[in-house]
């Protein structure tokens, strides 16, 4: 079977380094798959995700010039789904606290940036005033 781009095929994992994992993909040739490719989210130890010997789908993501295959097994897996609010894991939050009626979630832009500026042109007129009465 002949290994091409943008294929998913299912592997043998042959060994894990700190950066990677080579996969099998046929009797003659293995790839990597990158540790950013292990998984959706971050990953800090592929032993924790899979050991050597196991059996794993991968997409071929590219085969340069020197025959060397790079593989995904992120891309070969379905999407992850979305949480409400179409926030994905990029994106969103980001673990922003927020106080009071800072709470922009189902606002629009323009809702937001109208806040914003609100905001902007009171913290303004606040500093003028302070400014005025010290005499600058």
């Amino acid at each position: 079977m002949a290994v091409e781009v943008g294929s998913i095929i299912e592997g043998k994992v042959t060994a894990i380094k700190p950066f990677g994992m080579f996969v099998a993909v046929d009797e003659n040739q293995q790839g990597l798959v990158h540790i950013s490719q292990v998984a959706n989210g971050f990953v800090k130890d592929i032993n924790e995700h899979f050991s050597v010997g196991d059996t794993v789908k991968v997409k071929v993501l590219t085969i340069d010039d020197a025959g060397k295959i790079s593989l995904s097994v992120r891309a070969a897996l379905p999407a992850p789904e979305r949480p409400e609010g179409g926030r994905g894991p990029r994106g969103g939050d980001r673990g922003f606290k927020q106080r009071g009626d800072n709470n922009f979630r189902g606002e629009t832009f323009e809702d937001k940036m109208k806040k914003w500026l609100k905001a902007s042109e009171e913290n303004l007129a606040t500093i003028n005033k302070k400014q005025n009465k010290r005499g600058f």
